[in-house]
């Protein structure tokens, strides 16, 4: 069994909560299935414990997603705001006084797939506070704060098939989790 080395003293990027940071490395395991009206995302910790599920609407027009944490209660709400724009909100009710973060795709032509993000505190958005780089040929990417990678998803679904799909997600020491999930959805949501 995997036993986390853990460091002391490690900064925390706690964007959702302090809950979702740990001082050592995470390797997370991410399942996503589609049905006929509802997306329903798993995501699991190395011992198989079920850390988070995200659920929405399939046929949404604002393609909204709630993040709940393991005892069914509601930590972010994702909202599609325009084509290429999402907002994210702790809670359920989107509201000014909880906005998070917010995430863009840049509209110029791209060599790799990216999205920009902007958290509430930065108000001038001059420059982004993370970046989310990936592939045009499968659904992996890697976070970056300024240059510095704290977060990679790899797209491990063996077999292209609708509805479903898994992910290994690497979260560095000090990295909030919920945050990286809930870029994976958005990502994939843009992209694909």
């Amino acid at each position: 069994m995997f036993v986390p080395e853990i460091r002391h003293f490690v900064p925390t990027v706690s964007i959702v909560g302090e809950d979702y940071c740990y001082p050592y490395l995470v390797d997370l395991a991410v399942n996503k299935t589609v049905g006929l009206s509802t997306k329903h995302v798993c995501v699991f910790d190395g011992t198989g414990t079920l850390l988070v599920q995200v659920i929405g609407g399939f046929w949404q027009f604002n393609k909204k997603r709630t993040m709940y944490n393991s005892f069914g209660a509601p930590i972010i709400t994702m909202r599609r705001k325009a084509h290429q724009e999402w907002i994210v909100h702790s809670g359920e009710r989107p509201d000014e006084s909880n906005l998070l973060y917010t995430v863009y795709k840049p509209q110029s032509f791209q060599l790799k797939r990216k999205l920009e993000i902007f958290v509430s505190s930065n108000i001038t958005r001059g420059n982004c506070d993370f970046r989310v780089i990936g592939s045009y040929t499968c659904q992996s990417f890697k976070v970056y704060k300024g240059e510095t990678v704290v977060a990679e998803v790899k797209d491990s679904s063996k077999l292209k098939s609708f509805g479903k799909g898994s992910f290994q997600a690497r979260i560095y020491p000090g990295i909030d989790y919920a945050f990286v999930v809930s870029l994976l959805l958005i990502f994939t949501e843009i992209h694909f």
